[in-house]
This record gives structure tokens, sequence and C-alpha cells, in this order.
């Protein structure tokens, strides 16, 4: 294990939960380091908690363990399991969709089922609404340090039986690229689309390029318009509308210093699709 723990959840920072998770992991063991990733998941939302996981794990060392708690259904019979990626990080987490868009994008080699009666911190068995501290920061915890191997968190499961949420694959017909706003970039309100740059490359739409964008919600079109594609935001004015690349190399679409999502109510997930193409050459006599 790499002896880094990494903590997500819907909990926020107004009360002592994300300290609980913390001190558990540190009476696990002191030599290993708990890092956040973030404790401002929207509450019960498990399509970002999915999409969170998705845009960090991958940045972080091998044999990383990351603990992600955004648990509507805690204390039902939905499962606590552990998983291995193909590339070799771990994810404790519950079995209720959190796990989509990395299995979807970057894949999972193995899924262990955690006993949430067995393995658990010891004299919390009367208590069933906290499992993040009881279950996932202590099996984390156990898992960074070494004190138990991932075979020993519990029984495999087949990757398939898992749950998952609907993903839209981005695609292109004809010369539209089409795609879901998987997310947004929160303090900024730009989309985050699920459209890989490559897309724009095959069209051979470059910087400075026009680009016509429309937004659907449900099937129906909610917003369109001619945006440019800029590498960066400092390349049109302020207050103008753009397309640029993100940080995980797909397509985003904002406003330079204000909120697209605000301005024209936008929001995310599979219900909400995009639309760009190279936009017509406009003449003027």
């Amino acid at each position: 294990m790499s002896g880094y723990l990494v903590l997500q959840t819907d909990f926020g920072l107004v009360d002592g939960a994300v300290s609980a998770m913390h001190g558990v992991a540190h009476t696990v063991s002191d030599e290993i380091v708990v890092k956040d990733l973030t404790h401002e998941i929207p509450p019960y939302d498990i399509w970002v908690a999915s999409y969170r996981l998705y845009q960090t794990v991958s940045y972080w060392k091998e044999g990383t363990v990351f603990v992600s708690v955004v648990d509507p259904g805690v204390g039902s019979d939905r499962r606590s399991i552990a998983v291995k990626t193909l590339d070799n990080h771990y994810i404790i987490t519950p079995d209720n969709g959190s796990l989509s868009h990395i299995l979807h994008y970057q894949g999972i080699a193995e899924v262990r089922q955690i006993d949430e009666v067995k393995s658990r911190l010891p004299h919390s068995e009367e208590s069933h609404t906290f499992h993040g501290r009881d279950i996932y920061a202590y099996n984390g915890a156990r898992l960074a340090s070494g004190e138990i191997t991932f075979e020993q968190l519990g029984s495999v499961i087949p990757v398939e039986d898992i749950t998952t949420l609907p993903i839209v694959n981005a695609e292109i017909e004809g010369k539209i690229l089409r795609g879901s706003i998987d997310v947004l970039d929160v303090r900024f309100g730009s989309l985050w689309t699920n459209i890989p740059s490559e897309f724009l490359h095959k069209e051979n739409i470059r910087p400075g390029d026009s680009v016509q964008v429309t937004i659907f919600h449900k099937g129906k079109k909610v917003y369109q318009n001619i945006l440019q594609f800029a590498k960066s935001f400092a390349d049109v004015n302020v207050g103008e509308p753009l397309v640029y690349v993100n940080s995980l190399v797909n397509v985003g679409i904002a406003v330079n210093q204000d909120s697209f999502s605000d301005l024209y109510h936008i929001g995310t997930g599979t219900d909400w699709i995009v639309e760009l193409r190279r936009a017509p050459k406009i003449i003027f006599e």
C-alpha cells in the first residue's frame, strides 16, 4: 500500500463527522497520511460522487486507498464494497452507483464485499447511521496501513454485479459531436462534458474557430449559440462565452468570469445533452 488514505463525503465541514473519520484512521495507524478529496458533494448526490472519483483517482500514486461516502441508503441492505481498479488504486464505498465512472472509463479488476458486522470499528455495533466512520474510514485505514490485505476485506463478488448509474457515451454523428453535461466546475459554473478533445481534432476544429453549441434538456432545446473555441479564458472578453478543453481533456463550456450554468439555467446529468459542430461561416456584404 502507498500509506495514503483519501476521503470523500457529502458531510460538509460544519460538524465533527469528517474529523471523526480522520481520528479513526489515525487511531488505526499514525503512519498513514490522511487527505481529503472533497466533503462538499451535494447531499445524497451519488452521480457527482462517482464523477469526482473519476476526476481524481488516477492522479494519485498506485496503492492509494480512497473512501467515498455518499450513502442515502445507510443502514439498509445495500452492500459495502472495496474495489481494486485496473491501475492499482483501491476504493471503499457503498455499492450504490458511486463507482459508475471509474468502472466505465478506468476499469475495475476485482470487487470484495465487506462484512459490516465483523469488519467494523470496535464497540460501534450499536450505531447504524455512521458507516463512514465505523466501516469505511476504519477499513480504509487498515488497508492503507497494511494491517490487512485487500483480499482480507471480504469475499469476491463479480464486477458486473455492482450497482451502476447510466452513462451516455460521447459520439460523432455526421459532423455533430454529441455528449452529456456530466458535472459543473462548481465554483465557476462551467459545464464539463464527456466529449473528448480528440473529437475536435477529428473534425479539424482548432482554437480560434467558431463552434455552434446546442444544449438539450430531456430532448427539448434550451440553448443555442455560436461560441469561440479558445485555448484559455483569457482568449475571450470578460462576460463572453467560450468552448475550451478542461483539465480532464474533455470539452468544457464556460463564460469568462461568470457562471454559464447560472446565466442559462443549465444542469448536469444524462438528461442534459450537448451538441457541437463547426459553425457555418457568415459572410457580411
